[in-house]
């Protein structure tokens, strides 16, 4: 048989793919394949003699070490893992086969580049650990922190802001940051980048004194610090902010592939923060009167509920006030709902910031309003905030051109001598306004019309038109 056509051993295994490497009893390379200079950027020659150790990343190297004796000790490693570093500086995954030679006294492995598959991996854990933080996180606060920490498994840095524009301010917020610089240049340097990034809509790298990566002038401050990251947060509905991220500490130099990493993160983190914020919003609607941006019916529901059992549980007293506006529907009539709208809303603010932080003050719809008195208020303390209410509103209120005087009635119940639950305690304080109205005091109990909008005109409290 002819032979003398046949490739050469190591011919063969220069054109395998996968890299091979022979190793000593000392862990030295004595042998290394073509593949490795692709794999790992050092030539042969460089390879040969070298410590293998020397090549393994720091937080590899105790396992590797572990791995290395149980193969020297006769036993077969299939698929084991690890990470070495290239001549260039940046990780590489390896996956290895390798066996122990007892005759030769040589380890034998085989090493494939993993790297694109390990990186695909964690792009896709990165979506799913985003989608679910989206999920089950309370608030954007919680969340923020939860990309902090799936960010951090991709991308070391020191350094980690949320950064969100806000449409009516040059500079935008910063909910969610952790440096270690206590100066607080590092949150002027990431404003300065998150509108960059917003401008471009593009991702950058910045690194301190070099070439590389992207300058912008004027907006690094303590420029021999830092090595930057930013991407922006885009949805279909505009840019959100920024995520960034920064060295601080010198202990990590990103590259291009770290840039476009952040870029992929940020594309999910966007999304998620649109979802977030759109289910606050949603929440928002369900609890809160989107005119007067007052708790609504069923948050004043769920408050009381809650304040009866507290109150019933301690022995204690709570007061409701139930208010409506006399003469609203003249305003309306005479001058439209859009003023009547207005009023609404300077009522809303004026009742709000006459009453008692931990008050709950809430519109139950049109123009009745009620206001939930907890602490024990005893009734001198009720006929207080009662008396503060009407002197907020002896100023006019200036609407479209118009100066408008209107007062309240105000009706009161207390738990428990007026009611005990939800339903009673309402019904009290309602039927109790309806009462103090103007011209009703010496109707009787007249059964309460459908609609406040008959109620007589008292010209004392009526609007006034400048």
């Amino acid at each position: 048989m002819k032979t003398e056509n046949r490739p050469s051993l190591a011919t063969v295994l220069d054109l395998m793919l996968d890299a091979v490497c022979v190793v000593d009893a000392a862990g030295r390379f004595v042998y290394v394949s073509a593949a490795c200079e692709r794999i790992f950027g050092y030539t042969p020659d460089e390879m040969i003699g070298r410590a293998m150790m020397d090549m393994v990343a720091p937080e590899d190297r105790e396992r590797t070490l572990q791995a290395a004796k149980l193969v020297m000790a006769g036993q077969l490693s299939l698929h084991f893992e690890n990470r070495y570093i290239r001549k260039d500086g940046l990780p590489v995954e390896i996956m290895w086969s390798a066996r122990w030679s007892e005759n030769d006294q040589l380890r034998i492995g085989v090493a494939r580049d993993i790297t694109q598959r390990k990186h695909a991996e964690s792009r896709q854990a990165a979506v799913y650990a985003i989608s679910e933080a989206a999920h089950s996180t309370a608030d954007l606060a919680s969340l923020f922190e939860q990309i902090h920490l799936i960010v951090g498994k991709l991308i070391p840095a020191s350094s980690f802001f949320v950064a969100l524009n806000a449409p009516d301010q040059d500079r935008p917020s910063f909910p969610y940051y952790k440096t270690d610089d206590g100066t607080g240049l590092a949150l002027e340097s990431a404003a300065a980048l998150c509108a960059e990034v917003t401008d471009t809509g593009q991702a950058l790298l910045w690194m301190a004194n070099s070439d590389e990566g992207c300058a912008v002038p004027g907006a690094i401050v303590d420029t021999h610090r830092y090595c930057w990251l930013a991407a922006p947060l885009y949805t279909r509905q505009g840019s959100l902010g920024a995520l960034l991220l920064n060295d601080a500490a010198r202990k990590t130099t990103y590259r291009e592939q770290d840039r476009d990493l952040l870029q992929f993160v940020a594309n999910q983190v966007a999304t998620a923060i649109e979802r977030k914020q759109l289910q606050a919003r949603l929440e928002r609607m369900a609890q809160y009167d989107e005119l007067t941006g007052l708790p609504n019916r069923a948050f004043l529901f769920a408050r009381l509920k809650t304040a009866l059992a507290r109150a019933r549980r301690n022995g204690e007293r709570l007061s409701l006030l139930y208010l409506d506006l006399n003469n609203f529907k003249q305003v309306n009539d005479c001058h439209g709902h859009s003023v009547g709208d207005l009023l609404l809303q300077a009522f809303a603010g004026r009742l709000a910031h006459n009453t008692r932080e931990a008050d709950t003050v809430a519109r139950m719809g049109g123009d009745e309003f009620v206001v939930l008195l907890e602490s024990s208020p005893s009734e001198a303390d009720t006929a207080v905030v009662i008396s503060n209410i009407r002197a907020a509103m002896q100023a006019p209120v200036e609407l479209a051109e118009m100066s408008l005087v209107i007062q309240p009635s105000i009706g009161v119940a207390h738990f428990p001598e007026n009611g005990t639950d939800e339903t009673s305690l309402l019904k009290h304080a309602d039927e109790a306004m309806y009462q103090a109205k103007p011209g009703q005091a010496m109707a009787g109990r007249t059964p309460r019309p459908a609609t406040h909008d008959h109620a007589p005109i008292d010209p004392a409290i009526s609007e006034k038109t400048v």
